[in-house]
């Protein structure tokens, strides 16, 4: 005969399982159906603490169990810019701020903030290179973190499927 405490846990862990898929499902992008029609001029503050930026930003996905986006970039890269403004697009707003606590790193021209992309195994050979972490802060997407780097020749529903298909593999 089980404890009621053994009772509880399988009761827990099997809300759990049956939870897993649902909460993966709930935070699929939506169908992006409008044009990018605004791309930010500065969207890297070259003035930032990156480093204190990080550490807000993980410290709130651990109290909010959201994702951490960092994406390391600079002002001058259009591929840059278009996916700052892919994020803010308002058909996408709410499903980023949802899921995830974004941080735009300035890189500079590939030669600022590059140990904190060095902390996770990165090195930054093009921009935009974007890591993702768990709400933990481990990073899930080592695959190929710069995989939007010519974002210009893409959709917008192309980047959001790159980042989206991150967190999917993590999960």
């Amino acid at each position: 005969m089980m404890t009621r405490t053994a009772c509880c846990v399988i009761a827990l862990l099997s809300a759990l399982a049956f939870a897993g898929p649902a909460a993966r499902a709930e935070m699929a992008p939506p169908q992006v159906v409008e044009k990018l029609t605004a791309v930010p001029d500065r969207p890297y503050d070259e003035m930032a603490d990156a480093h204190a930026d990080v550490a807000l930003a993980i410290s709130r996905a651990a109290a909010t169990h959201k994702y951490v986006l960092l994406d390391f970039g600079g002002n001058w890269c259009p591929d840059c810019r278009i996916t700052a403004g892919v994020l803010a697009m308002s058909s996408l707003k709410t499903w980023v701020a949802k899921n995830f606590v974004v941080v735009f790193i300035d890189a500079g021209r590939m030669n600022k903030n590059l140990d904190i992309a060095q902390a996770y195994d990165v090195k930054i050979t093009a921009v935009p290179t974007m890591i993702v972490l768990d709400p933990q802060g481990h990073m899930v997407n080592a695959g190929n973190p710069s995989a939007l780097k010519d974002a210009r020749g893409m959709s917008p529903q192309a980047i959001v499927d790159t980042i989206y298909g991150w967190i999917q593999k993590a999960g």
